[in-house]
């Protein structure tokens, strides 16, 4: 992955662009630590080899998990960065589509680029953080924080 900053101002914009084999999702989340990101919005488009997309389970509280295991288009990745438990965490959405134009969708758990996922960060100027939600048992922004 190569990243350039492309926005200074009152907010921070970087361009990530990511190769082939890059595990997109571990390297999103080593960038937001590397450069101490507490909030930020993503959007990308690019392809990936493989994508594993999550399907959350209300009755089970658990994400159910979706492999897709062939070459497709990221047509849409949006996102964004929250600290949880004091570190940076990516909690991204992604459609892709199959060769036939078919389009399957979830929350982004995991994929392998290729040829390339381009992805714009824009840091937030203001903290965020995720707390526990006891209804649904997942980790949700507090804008009260």
């Amino acid at each position: 992955m190569k990243s350039k900053l492309i926005h200074n101002a009152q907010q921070k914009t970087y361009a990530l662009v990511f190769e082939t084999g890059d595990e997109c999702v571990t390297l999103m989340e080593q960038f937001a630590r590397e450069h101490r990101l507490s909030a930020a919005q993503i959007t990308g488009i690019g392809a990936f080899q493989q994508v594993t997309l999550g399907y959350f389970d209300w009755e089970q509280k658990s994400y159910l998990e979706n492999k897709i295991d062939e070459q497709v288009e990221v047509v849409s990745l949006i996102g964004d960065v929250a600290e949880k438990g004091g570190e940076a965490k990516v909690h991204a959405h992604v459609v892709v589509a199959r060769r036939d134009g078919t389009a399957y969708g979830g929350h982004l758990l995991g994929a392998t680029i290729r040829p390339t996922l381009e992805v714009i960060v824009t840091e937030s100027p203001s903290y965020l953080a995720k707390k526990m939600d006891p209804v649904s048992g997942l980790a949700l922004i507090n804008i009260d924080k």
